[in-house]
């Protein structure tokens, strides 16, 4: 008569799914604005070098569109909370991902991929790694990617008509994580993502939840930023509203005291990593990168 052989729960789950039983935990990556998934001197190397230390790791940098150009003016022009819900549906479809997978957001990627993380538990994110991801959001842009281009220009412009105006909101990523510190009420009323993801339209107990689930969120804050106004957001941190001068840390933020998104509680439990480059922003060595990031993959 035949032995029946149990299977561990874990194992069976992870076959029914179609996922990844073993192996290297996936990454999934997002690039920031003005960039494209796949572009050879930024994200495309990204991808080789953490392939290179990790053998076998199943990388999937997200393209949103049907090719690198769209995916580039996707990220001025599509809406974030659109782009957000096609990715939690790609994400949701990837065979290789149901076992769960790490995140590394560059820039405004890192904030997309938090807005994941809050909204999108199933496939399960374990670290959240935000690499000069603006989580307060920006009050000015001091140097804009492809500076020269007609894009820059026209951004400026959108942002000075009317940041808060529905049609602004809803044509410009930027405007949605534009953050005036002097005109608060204004802000928390017509932001459509920014305002939403950090509890400030009202509480939402899931995104709580949802963010509280990982191991680790990890935030990169580039000390010689020229690119993000302020820095400070990098880690959290703002201006102390009312005014555009003086900034505060996430600690004295009323964010982290009343603990509206479980941040507190992760700081407390060490979930939190708060690292620094001595850069501007996203400027970084490969030796920092195989030594700061590489073991978070593994």
């Amino acid at each position: 008569m035949a032995t029946l052989r149990l299977v561990p729960v874990a194992l069976l789950t992870c076959l029914l799914a179609g996922g990844r039983c073993s192996g290297p935990v996936p990454l999934v990556m997002w690039h920031g604005m003005g960039d494209s998934c796949c572009n050879p001197g930024s994200l495309g190397y990204i991808k080789k070098m953490v392939e290179n230390k990790i053998p076998g790791i199943y990388v999937l940098s997200l393209q949103i569109g049907n090719n690198v150009v769209e995916d580039m003016e996707n990220s001025y022009f599509m809406n974030v909370n659109k782009q957000v819900m096609l990715v939690c549906d790609k994400l949701a479809k990837d065979p290789n991902l149901q076992g769960g997978y790490n995140s590394m957001g560059f820039s405004q990627g890192g904030q997309f991929l938090r807005a994941v993380a809050q909204r999108c538990p199933s496939p399960p994110m374990f670290n959240l790694i935000s690499i000069g991801g603006q989580h307060q959001g920006v009050f000015g842009f001091p140097r804009c990617p492809g500076e020269k281009s007609r894009i820059c220009d026209w951004l400026r412009k959108m942002l000075d008509l009317g940041v808060y105006t529905k049609v602004v909101q809803e044509r410009l990523v930027q405007a949605e994580y534009w953050h005036d510190p002097v005109k608060e009420e204004e802000y928390q009323k017509n932001s459509i993502f920014l305002a939403d993801i950090n509890q400030e339209k009202g509480i939402n107990e899931t995104y709580k939840k949802n963010l509280m689930a990982l191991k680790k969120f990890v935030m990169v804050k580039f000390l010689n930023d020229s690119m993000v106004d302020p820095p400070a957001s990098e880690w959290f941190g703002y201006y102390r509203s009312g005014q555009a001068k003086e900034t505060i840390p996430l600690q004295e933020t009323s964010l982290y005291t009343k603990d509206l998104l479980g941040l507190q509680q992760m700081d407390k439990a060490g979930k939190l990593v708060f690292l620094s480059v001595a850069g501007d922003h996203l400027h970084f060595s490969e030796e920092w990168f195989y030594t700061n990031i590489i073991p978070l993959l593994h």
